[in-house]
């Protein structure tokens, strides 16, 4: 019974992916940051029902990844040793990116739920802060991956060509096709979940510190 929880949990990271790109899907293509106030208050109005629908997707989606990143955490840190500043860094790249999934979601729903009522260049600032309020997402995917990357080369939880592949997207996240290596991201999220239920968690206690010699 133990062994199946552990599984279902390592799966959250696909759930967290398979709701994330459902919501992208039935979101669409929402209004620019360069989109006149009349023309986004026009495409809530119309679209308020896909719109309210995919911001809760992606809010239930930044949630698995929050229980993703926990599970992840604990796998890289039993071989990490002491110390673990990169599990913790992937922990905390994990916490920040679920932030700003939420800060979208709850922008898109604000905006489907009140464009009505809003004045309209309140809905067109709200609008522009969800074209491109982004950084939190990067910054947040940045520290998963290269913490995750470095941990996963360290260690023997995972292939070391798996933590490798998560230092060659994050570097890719920093360049003009960044939103390339985002998707790849999500692949390599997929990737490691599934790893993670196929291949049970080592129970061993992670290696002690050395006692300091006195002698």
């Amino acid at each position: 019974m133990r062994e199946r929880s552990a599984q279902l949990a390592s799966l959250t990271g696909l759930a967290a992916v398979a709701l994330l790109v459902v919501s992208a899907i039935v979101g669409g293509e929402t209004p620019g940051a360069d989109e006149t106030a009349d023309a986004v208050v026009s495409f809530y109005l119309e679209d308020e029902s896909a719109q309210t629908t995919s911001s809760i997707l992606a809010a239930y989606g930044a949630l698995f990844l929050i229980f993703f990143v926990s599970v992840l955490r604990g796998r890289l840190r039993r071989e990490e040793g002491v110390g673990g500043a990169a599990s913790a860094t992937a922990f905390a790249g994990g916490l920040i990116l679920a932030l700003g999934l939420l800060l979208f979601a709850g922008l898109t729903f604000t905006l489907a739920d009140a464009a009505g009522t809003l004045d309209p260049s309140a809905a067109q600032a709200i609008s522009a802060l969800n074209s491109n309020l982004f950084f939190p997402t990067a910054a947040g995917t940045e520290a998963l991956l290269i913490g995750a990357g470095i941990a996963m080369i360290r260690g023997a939880a995972f292939p070391t060509w798996l933590g490798a592949v998560a230092i060659v997207i994050a570097i890719l996240g920093l360049t003009p096709i960044g939103f390339f290596a985002l998707l790849a991201a999500l692949v390599w999220i997929v990737v490691v979940s599934v790893l993670m239920a196929l291949r049970p968690a080592d129970r061993r206690t992670p290696p002690a510190a050395a006692a300091p010699d006195h002698g």
